[in-house]
């Protein structure tokens, strides 16, 4: 753009009249063309540049930054929650205006209890040297004491909760797994504890994460592993032997279970045995009984009717049962004369019967 100096000179000198004029002890305005060559002869010095240069890099990086696939990048302005920034290059306002905090999501950290990994500076885990553990210790339901090491893999599920919410999470985490620990395995006796780990670790799992969702801590409980758990050191002997003496019980028990298993089954075999004897034996003489009552019925039935003719037919009847079991047997007429006497008939016991003495002891 080309400046018109002629008209610009006009310019000044009517608003000059218009001020009263410039005497000689009125002070003369600066001239544009005396100000375009103050600026032409005006050179930066190489600090002011420099700084310049700083200024402009520090508000740069301070505007963009990266965040990582497996961080959410949490934004406060002027101290306060404003937002989250996903993976990837975002901006933000300047420092002191707007701050970021970047938060891991994905990998999932661990916390030890009883024990200590080789290399570990965490200063909430006890030392090796340490002969025992506190958080280590706990008592059974039996009332016996374990040492349980365990390890809990947790993940920051919620970012804004957890930088906002608890104060110091790593911490709570600690304890609230130390209280969650304690309380399973107090439900349960010695021999659970030490055959059931995977199950008291479920259980253990479930009621941290209960806890640590009522304190809105952004955590996200992702295993509980036990490990070798045991007796502390001092009393392992003992432990031994009461063990053996469990085991010894529970094979002498299995042992009179099975000689019980054999001998009542046996028993309660024989038992029901008798018992079906016996009511088969009842079921038989009371059908004879009935048989024998209608049997005679039917006699009596037929004696009625028949007084002579029925009593002559069981007197037969009665002689064939009886005849057969006596000795020799002579026949004699009663009829009959001169008969020599050879043997003496008419003696207590002899076996000769007559007809008529037949008959005659019949009725």
């Amino acid at each position: 753009m080309n400046w018109d100096w002629e008209k610009l000179r006009d310019n000044q000198q009517k608003y000059e009249k218009k001020q009263g004029g410039s005497g000689p002890g009125m002070p003369r305005p600066p001239q544009m063309d005396e100000l375009l060559n103050k600026f032409k002869g005006f050179q930066f010095p190489g600090v002011l540049l420099v700084g310049l240069i700083l200024i402009a890099l520090y508000f740069g990086s301070s505007t963009f930054f990266t965040v990582d696939r497996n961080e959410v990048g949490v934004i406060q302005r002027f101290g306060k929650y404003s937002r989250l920034a996903q993976p990837g290059l975002n901006f933000k306002l300047p420092s002191g205006i707007e701050r970021v905090t970047k938060v891991n999501v994905k990998t999932p950290e661990t916390e030890e209890f009883g024990f200590n990994t080789y290399g570990s500076s965490d200063k909430y885990r006890t030392s090796a040297a340490t002969p025992r553990q506190e958080s280590s210790l706990m008592l059974t339901g039996d009332l016996n004491v374990a040492v349980i090491p365990w390890i809990v893999q947790y993940r920051r599920s919620d970012p804004r909760a957890y930088l906002f919410n608890v104060k110091n999470v790593k911490s709570l985490l600690r304890s609230m797994s130390e209280s969650t620990m304690r309380t399973v395995v107090g439900d349960r006796s010695i021999n659970e504890v030490i055959s059931s780990r995977e199950e008291i670790a479920l259980a253990a799992k479930e009621m941290l994460q209960k806890e640590m969702d009522n304190y809105e801590a952004g955590i996200s409980i992702v295993n509980i592993e036990m490990k070798k758990t045991n007796v502390p050191e001092p009393v392992q002997a003992s432990f031994n032997e009461v063990n053996q003496a469990i085991q010894e019980k529970e094979q002498t028990i299995y042992k009179a279970r099975e000689e019980y298993n054999k001998a009542v089954p046996l028993a309660r075999g024989e038992a029901k045995r008798l018992i079906l004897d016996a009511e088969g034996y009842a079921i038989d003489r009371v059908n004879r009984a009935q048989g024998d009552a209608t049997k005679f019925k039917a006699v009596y039935d037929a004696y009625a009717q028949a007084k002579e003719v029925t009593k002559k037919r069981m007197y037969l009847e009665a002689m064939l049962e009886v005849i057969p079991q006596l000795g020799s047997k002579y026949i004699i007429d009663s009829e009959q004369k001169n008969l020599l006497p050879f043997l003496n008939m008419g003696t207590k016991g002899s076996n000769l019967m007559s007809p008529d003495n037949l008959l005659r002891k019949g009725e």
